[in-house]
């Protein structure tokens, strides 16, 4: 059966511009897509065992990145683009996990055994994912790590209070449930060689992070009392009672909050952006202000001075005044103001590099990052894949995502599949939703509800966990909040609709690849206009409707295309023959 060009036309418009398809902005923007909607609102309704089944769907470490995601959902939320006040997705994610996170629930099927072997190399959060992917596969994996214990930087760059190690510990332990080994305290290059590593496994996969610390070559970088936030970090301990940190991102957030843990009672942030504008997340830098933390907003370091000894004793200082050149490029200028901020210690947070793991055998360019496809994560080795910090990751949940793509794009290697055929390269890292909704009628600015902390004058005393999360009403209503920013509004209003398809978009895209459209479906329609008065495009489906059902009976000789009524067919001719039809005195029927 044929159809008019205008029926195809009203189609192709609603299978192009239905937003049915379209991400939440909060999904769009995870990288590993994990279904924030989803689970915000199983915790609104109360439903944490179902909650966490969805975050394990794509999240081994839900405790972990409850606690130090950089959450780039949040950013993404509308609540936070419309009132200033993001749903607080990190910690209701940690709040499921605290709860109803139960070992025993863990989905540990896998395929069966290939009979291919893979080396990770790196026990952080992007080995550890390219490993539970490769093992779910059906390979054998083997981790392999120079530090005593898993996690990576997250373990030795993140501070224990806010993220106690027996969360990590306790989530790493599906790994074992999967069956990879873990090889501890074995440095590549040192207890292995990379060339022994190539010989021995099928695949393998480098997944180290960025640990070696940076300090820049000012005047006096070389004294005694200066150091970097690697070293810093995975080595807490006193380094004077006067301490300058020069950074303003969340590295630098943590270094200046260890340094009064470890016995510093006057710590200052140096920074090169202006109040208002530093990289930090918004929680770090309240939660350094509240400990008694300094800010020099707007200053650059430019000399660490020194005592007879060479110890530190304090570091000029120079106003900014710009930080990016004509070109958008990081070049910036100093003005004539100076001051100088009397320290025992100076620790640099202006960022890490890798290390190269391999003795060359990979090429490395900027900031120690080994060359690789962007879009497969291969080296020029055909059996070498790269992920995490040395692949381009900054934070956690894209060192994920990026373990992710190299064990698909290893599986691929191994299976004998082309690396990017079929492949849908956006689906494996975080995108910009093309939803175009308006808030919903009546939308308040509901606040935004805060977990519990210990009190800054306490916390600051030890490494103690800080934040305690939310309260479980406090959950529930932070979860209600939730706008549930998705464009299905007519499968809510039309019963039909559900019984053919999940989005109207589907429906008609369908129709157009294959040229057919089901009776019983157009039919089914009882031309209430509900979808279209919810459907932000305006769509009048009851409409095109109508359409189908007119030219499938013009093509069907006047009747009707639905089997089922051929009894009306002959309903209708014996409701008009003299059989049913009377005729009254003066000639009227």
């Amino acid at each position: 059966m044929k159809f008019s060009q205008d029926i195809i036309d009203k189609a192709t418009v609603i299978a192009e511009d239905c937003q049915g398809s379209h991400a939440p902005f909060c999904n769009s923007r995870c990288p590993m897509h994990t279904d924030v909607k989803g689970y915000v609102g199983l915790i609104g309704e109360g439903k944490l065992d179902e909650a966490m089944e969805l975050i394990r769907e794509k999240l081994f470490l839900p405790g972990t990145l409850g606690r130090i995601c950089a959450h780039p959902c949040e950013v993404e939320c509308r609540r936070g683009k419309e009132f200033s006040q993001p749903i607080a997705i990190a910690g209701l994610k940690r709040y499921a996990a605290d709860y109803a996170d139960l070992d025993e629930f863990w989905d540990v099927t896998k395929k069966a055994s290939t009979g291919k072997k893979v080396g990770i190399i790196g026990a952080g959060p992007a080995g550890a994912q390219a490993a539970i992917d490769m093992a779910r596969a059906g390979h054998a994996v083997v981790v392999f790590d120079k530090a005593q214990g898993v996690g990576g930087m997250m373990r030795y760059g993140i501070p224990e209070y806010r993220l106690p190690r027996d969360i990590i510990d306790f989530e790493y332990t599906y790994l074992g449930k999967l069956g990879i080994e873990l090889k501890m305290n074995t440095e590549i290059g040192k207890d292995i060689q990379f060339a022994a590593l190539l010989n021995d496994y099928d695949a393998v996969i480098v997944a180290i992070g960025a640990q070696k610390g940076f300090v820049p070559e000012i005047k006096g970088h070389d004294a005694a009392g200066v150091t970097n936030a690697a070293h810093f970090l995975a080595n807490p301990k006193s380094v004077g009672e006067k301490v300058v940190v020069i950074g303003g991102g969340d590295v630098a957030m943590d270094c200046a909050r260890t340094a009064l843990r470890v016995g510093a009672t006057d710590v200052s942030i140096v920074c090169l952006e202006k109040e208002g504008a530093l990289p930090a997340s918004h929680h770090e830098l309240v939660g350094a202000d509240e400990e008694g933390v300094a800010f020099n907003y707007a200053w650059g370091g430019q000399e660490i001075t020194t005592d007879e000894n060479g110890a530190v004793t304090g570091i000029i200082l120079n106003n900014c005044i710009s930080l990016f050149d004509a070109e958008g490029r990081f070049a910036p200028t100093y003005g004539d103001e100076r001051k100088e901020i009397p320290a025992n210690a100076v620790i640099f947070a202006t960022g890490q590099i890798v290390a190269d793991a391999t003795g060359g055998a990979l090429e490395q360019g900027r900031g120690g990052r080994y060359n690789a496809d962007k879009d497969t994560l291969a080296t020029a080795n055909p059996k070498v894949f790269v992920a995490g910090d040395c692949a381009g990751g900054t934070i956690v949940v894209e060192a994920m995502a990026l373990g992710r793509k190299a064990a698909k794009s290893a599986d691929r290697f191994l299976t004998g599949q082309d690396l990017s055929k079929g492949r849908d390269f956006e689906n494996e890292w975080s995108f910009e939703s093309k939803l175009e909704l308006p808030l919903p009628e009546g939308t308040a600015d509901l606040p935004r509800r805060t977990q519990r902390m210990l009190p800054a004058d306490t916390r600051k005393q030890s490494f103690v966990e800080c934040c305690l999360g939310f309260w479980p009403e406090d959950a529930k209503a932070e979860a209600n909040r939730c706008l549930e920013c998705e464009c299905k509004g007519c499968m809510s209003e039309c019963i039909m609709l559900n019984e053919f398809t999940p989005f109207p978009g589907e429906l008609f895209e369908e129709f157009l690849r294959t040229g057919k459209v089901e009776p019983l479906m157009v039919y089914s329609c009882n031309m209430c206009d509900q979808c279209t008065l919810v459907c932000p495009k305006d769509f009048k489906f009851a409409e095109l409707f109508g359409a189908f059902r007119r030219e499938m009976v013009t093509q069907s000789g006047g009747n009707s295309p639905m089997p089922g009524h051929k009894a009306i067919n002959m309903h209708q001719k014996l409701g008009f023959s003299k059989m049913f039809t009377t005729r009254h005195k003066g000639g009227k029927s």
